[in-house]
């Protein structure tokens, strides 16, 4: 059976329609998939912002701290600070640095976002490819006009995407920031110091509630 030539110009049409939606459908899907993990984090981030200091350190902290866990990679982020040295610290050592970097992580945040006057997180619909890794654009509006870029570079981790590095402004990377002043603690007290410094500086942040 022969197909007329408008017959074939209308199927033609409906194949690109068709491949065009599933191309659209999918990128918008991928991206989603990759921001809603920093979307996530920005809600509970609004939330301890909301309750304020009135709510106290341990409230917040403990509202906040499963959000962090399911957002960022922690360890991959304590590897790539650490450096090659990672690999010759004792077994136990690891696991205590492990603990107490991811508390003074959330103890950062609990303490840095601490009030709320009308902030707004915003994040924009795609991201952007870096590597292997992709990264997730957002700004933090206040009420008064000021906007601050903070984008996340997100990594694809055991089929769900995490946080290993947060860029303010677009450009300042909190791992190399952290890298350079924990490599110079390694250096000086090795994984004892840093451990002993970590927790000093929880507690520091936390008014002692923790450490």
């Amino acid at each position: 059976m022969s197909v007329r030539s408008s017959d074939r110009r209308v199927l033609l049409r409906l194949v690109l329609v068709i491949i065009g939606a599933a191309v659209g459908w999918g990128g918008a899907a991928t991206a989603s998939e990759i921001t809603a993990p920093v979307e996530q984090l920005h809600v509970g981030l609004i939330s301890i912002m909301k309750a304020g200091k009135t709510a106290g350190f341990r409230q917040r902290y403990e509202t906040i701290a499963p959000v962090i866990g399911r957002t960022f990679d922690l360890e991959a982020i304590l590897r790539q600070v650490v450096g090659p040295r990672w690999a010759s610290l004792p077994a136990d050592q690891q696991a205590a640095l492990g603990d107490a970097f991811r508390r003074y992580t959330i103890a950062s945040y609990v303490a840095n976002f601490d009030t709320y006057s009308g902030q707004r997180f915003d994040t924009a619909p795609g991201v952007r490819a870096f590597g292997n890794d992709r990264v997730v654009e957002t700004r933090i509006a206040s009420p008064g006009g000021r906007v601050h870029a903070l984008d996340y570079v997100m990594r694809q981790e055991g089929g769900g995407w995490k946080v290993v590095d947060v860029l303010a402004e677009g450009s300042i990377s909190r791992v190399a920031s952290q890298r350079s002043e924990m490599r110079s603690l390694l250096a000086d007290g090795g994984g004892a110091g840093l451990l002993v410094t970590l927790r000093q500086k929880t507690a520091e942040l936390s008014g002692g509630n923790f450490q």
